[in-house]
């Protein structure tokens, strides 16, 4: 992740330190180190799993002594509760800040922006993707909860009211069940756009290969869920 990119966390650092779960000394760090310490956790929580975390390893991937980590967080447990708030704030508020501009656009446009917008992000925060996708997708309930859900919810959310837009303007059918279709659509454009943020996800949902490319899934994609709806 870019540095500028960086700044969009900060706000959430500072709800994180008013509610104990990091320190002023983490706040008060540069965005270099900040991004070094929560990179560090993520990936030892992406590769080990969070019953795992090693605080000693977490310091050595993020080039820093053990003694500091302790003077940015409350204990070992507090690291996973700050980078687990830290990613779902985040992301939840990306959708709720585009939202206003989905549900503005018709509905043909909003799926292709949905998918596009989210597959290039998800490309550029690799870390935060690494763990969601861990915690999506390796049975771990403990982030299925905390991690997962909230996020599933706000996707889900915003593909049901992208539809029910569709159906005021006269885009799809009145008659569409929107609590079924929002959830087949959600579904469908999530097995899309991870089998290309996570590579290893596409051997087995076969979305790409040599012979179709991403871009020419994309340009079906839509299509086929405005047929099915229309």
């Amino acid at each position: 992740m870019a540095l500028d990119e960086w700044a969009n966390f900060q706000p959430y650092i500072q709800q994180l330190e008013q509610e104990g779960k990091t320190t002023r000394t983490f706040r008060r760090l540069d965005a270099t180190r900040q991004q070094a310490v929560i990179d560090a956790i993520l990936e030892e929580a992406t590769e080990k799993g969070p019953a795992s975390l090693n605080i000693k390893e977490i310091a050595h991937r993020a080039d820093i002594s053990v003694g500091s980590l302790y003077q940015y967080f409350p204990n070992r447990e507090g690291l996973l509760d700050f980078a687990i708030g830290l990613c779902v704030r985040y992301m939840t508020n990306m959708f709720d800040m585009s939202r206003p501009y989905m549900l503005a656009m018709p509905l043909r446009e909003a799926l292709q922006a949905y998918l596009t917008v989210g597959i290039e992000w998800g490309k550029t925060d690799i870390g935060l993707v690494r763990f969601f996708g861990r915690a999506a997708y390796q049975g771990d309930p403990d982030l299925a909860e905390r991690v997962v859900r909230p996020v599933a919810a706000a996707m889900r959310k915003i593909t049901f009211e992208v539809l029910e837009q569709a159906v005021q303007r006269g885009e799809i059918r009145r008659d569409v069940d929107l609590e079924a279709a929002s959830r087949l659509v959600n579904g469908l454009m999530i097995v899309v756009g991870d089998s290309q943020i996570l590579p290893y996800l596409n051997t087995y949902f076969q979305i790409t290969d040599e012979k179709i490319s991403a871009e020419h899934i994309l340009e079906t994609l839509v299509p086929f869920i405005l047929k099915a709806l229309s």
